[in-house]
């Protein structure tokens, strides 16, 4: 097997840290694990999403660790009764199933130009 490579290193490092941050707020270790989990599909080859990523995990580690952080929350749509049974969901929103998303970039793809070229 292999050594991680250093930004593999980081990325657990930053783990570790953010799971320990955490303690004590609630809702922080299940947000970073889910988090952790949504992005763990992305390919090794994608290192500027993963950097993106990374830095913005480092955001959210100083101000987890700022006297200011209480709790950790997330910016959801609440799902309505017809929305539940026919699984679907807003643009842009990752599958509640763990899969990973077809497109691990997020960027919502532009529609198919008219038929008459315009």
């Amino acid at each position: 097997m292999s050594r991680p490579s250093r930004l593999q290193r980081q990325v657990l490092s930053l783990y570790r840290e953010l799971l320990r941050a955490g303690r004590g707020k609630p809702g922080a270790e299940a947000r970073v694990r889910a988090e952790f989990r949504q992005h763990a599909c992305l390919p090794r080859s994608d290192v500027l999403r993963i950097e993106y990523l990374y830095r913005r995990g480092r955001r959210q580690l100083q101000l987890l660790r700022s006297g200011h952080a209480t709790a950790m929350g997330a910016f959801v749509r609440p799902r309505g009764p017809a929305e539940e049974s026919s699984g679907a969901r807003a643009p842009g929103t990752q599958p509640d199933n763990g899969a990973c998303p077809r497109n691990p970039l997020g960027i919502m793809e532009s529609p198919e130009p008219p038929p008459d070229g315009r």
